[in-house]
């Protein structure tokens, strides 16, 4: 199969439905081949954004959505030569999976010889070879979202959209199939746009990550540029667990209930007196020397790793990764060492 992915162009786009606003004017720029992931919680438009890139939505006065040249803000999506995975699927159920994934085609009215050839050639991509002849009601939940991605594939699109594909999905099956996604989005080069608001999907599959809330673009960059140099709070507490130190400065060193920190820049007068950190970035220390001094809260054990709580170090809770193996029990004394790499300042 042969895609010619394009960039797309989204400029001063927004959308009103019955005089609220729920998409502020966003401008948004997408690399031809470039996997982009929109990331947010519920309401935050994200899927309004994707619509408006599908052609389901258009956007209000003033708004222009480009492929390449083309100019498309008013074609609909049958014209504008995407394919689409619903987190429903919507499958046939009255077709087989061979049915299924060449409808398009047969709309299309692509010549029977060729539309056969695709629709094998994407079976095998899929490993749904020994499923060609099944109905869609046999096949497991995994089975039908690759139905249905070979389905969008089928007509080879200039632009791949998905729309939480994954979400109906138990959480095994969920980790397995990013996986094959992901490697199979890297393989085909097809221009792909990707709801979700799962920040595991978005860090595994993303070249780029748009984080959204209340209708804004908050940051637009890597997933380490997300999750490790977040723009601001509404960022840094979406993605993954943050800590936060509150406190005053006192020079360069912010100092909070347990102890003092080095603050990681130049002088940060006129900034908020906090810090933040994540959980990975520091470890439990003997309390005596120790930069931050605290009380261990709970521990909880997750397996590959332990989270353990810790209270006193600053004003709020604090929350420590350490190995699997390592036990600690409530009550205990501790210390906490933090990489100096890993504390953020926020505006």
């Amino acid at each position: 199969m042969k895609f010619t992915p394009v960039p797309i162009v989204l400029t001063q786009c927004a959308k009103t439905f019955h005089g609220a606003r729920v998409l502020e004017p966003l401008d948004l720029a997408i690399g031809a081949g470039e996997t982009l992931v929109l990331l947010g919680p519920s309401g935050c438009g994200k899927t309004t954004t994707l619509r408006i890139i599908a052609g389901l939505e258009t956007p209000d006065a003033g708004g222009v959505v480009r492929f390449g040249e083309d100019d498309v803000t008013r074609l609909p999506i049958e014209r504008r030569q995407v394919g689409m995975v619903f987190q429903s699927y919507a499958l046939f159920p009255n077709l087989t999976v061979r049915g299924n994934v060449g409808y398009g085609l047969k709309i299309a009215k692509v010549e029977p010889s060729v539309a056969r050839k695709r629709v094998d050639e994407l079976l095998a991509m899929m490993r749904l070879d020994a499923h060609a002849e099944k109905p869609i009601h046999q096949l497991s939940g995994g089975q039908r979202q690759r139905v249905a991605l070979a389905r969008a594939l089928a007509r080879e699109p200039r632009v791949l959209l998905l729309d939480e594909p994954l979400t109906a999905l138990d959480a095994r099956l969920r980790d397995t199939l990013r996986r094959e996604m992901n490697t199979l989005l890297r393989g085909l080069g097809v221009t792909t746009v990707y709801v979700t608001h799962d920040q595991a999907e978005a860090m595994e599959l993303g070249d780029r990550i748009v984080v959204m809330s209340a209708g804004r673009i908050e940051q637009i960059g890597t997933p380490r540029d997300i999750y490790y140099r977040p723009v601001n709070r509404a960022v840094a507490q979406f993605v993954g667990t943050i800590n936060r130190l509150a406190g005053r400065w006192e020079g360069n060193a912010l100092a909070t209930s347990g102890g003092r920190i080095e603050a990681p820049h130049e002088s940060t007068h006129g900034a908020e007196p906090e810090l933040f950190f994540r959980p990975e970035d520091a470890r439990l220390i003997e309390p005596s020397g120790a930069s931050l001094r605290g009380v261990v809260e709970s521990v909880s054990f997750l397996g590959e790793r332990t989270r353990v709580s810790v209270a006193g170090a600053a004003p709020d809770t604090l929350v420590v990764d350490v190995a699997g193996r390592t036990e600690w029990a409530p009550g205990a004394a501790v210390g906490i060492d933090i990489a100096p790499e890993g504390l953020i300042a926020l505006p």
